[in-house]
């Protein structure tokens, strides 16, 4: 990885939004022709594919390559970035219970501009666990005008926490 590819894949993603929902496959393989330039099993291009197919609505297709991303040493920002993406995935397969494993820890970690993320998505899974007063409590601590990340999916989730179940 080079400059030069970081900056094209930040580029991509600036333009995830302009993608209608039946152009996911175009963005897909958009992020995957950025991913081919990487060697073959690279932990940042297992990365960004968990992200393309997680952010198109298939966090099934997601955990795995996020699993694989960690296994395979992606660590730092982007390692922190893909455990709470992980976590949220898991949450949505299901899978809540393995979410709150994997960012309890992470609370008492370094901290750094995710913190925010990690409380809400592990507040997220522990409501969906039914700890919903553990889960607010997160919230509130961490409660700020403006996320660095996740902004759509935080207000699409709080969205799905007051819809009638169905």
């Amino acid at each position: 990885m080079n400059d030069d590819w970081d900056d094209r894949v930040t580029a991509a993603w600036a333009r995830f939004d302009d993608y209608a929902e039946q152009d996911a496959a175009d963005f897909r393989a958009l992020i995957g022709a950025l991913v081919a330039e990487l060697p073959e099993g690279s932990p940042l291009g297992l990365f960004e594919q968990a992200c393309a197919w997680d952010s198109t609505g298939h966090s099934d297709r997601a955990v795995p390559l996020y699993r694989e991303a960690l296994d395979r040493g992606l660590d730092g920002y982007r390692g922190r970035r893909a455990r709470i993406q992980l976590a949220s995935s898991l949450r949505n397969i299901g899978l809540a219970e393995e979410g709150v494993k994997l960012l309890t820890p992470e609370l008492d970690g370094p901290s750094d501009e995710l913190d925010d993320a990690v409380r809400a998505c592990l507040a997220l899974c522990l409501s969906s666990l039914g700890r919903d007063r553990e889960g607010l409590s997160l919230v509130l601590g961490a409660l700020a005008p403006h996320l660095p990340r996740y902004q759509r999916s935080m207000a699409n989730y709080a969205r799905a926490l007051v819809e009638p179940q169905a």
